[in-house]
């Protein structure tokens, strides 16, 4: 999972300053743009969308 890029789910406006997505066949993992280095949340591919209609909810 090198490959990083910005999640559909960040607005147009949201500039550096929004959530990046990695993603691989078997896991979806997230960053905060502003501090790459720090930890990211990994989650196994299949709930990664039940995640983001819990959240939107």
């Amino acid at each position: 999972m090198d490959t990083w890029r910005k999640s559909s789910y960040s607005g147009p406006g949201d500039g550096n300053e929004c959530v990046e997505v990695a993603d691989s066949p078997t896991h979806i993992a997230i960053r905060d743009s502003k501090d790459p280095a720090r930890a990211t949340l990994t989650f196994p591919a299949e709930v990664f969308a039940p995640f983001v209609e819990a959240l939107k909810r």
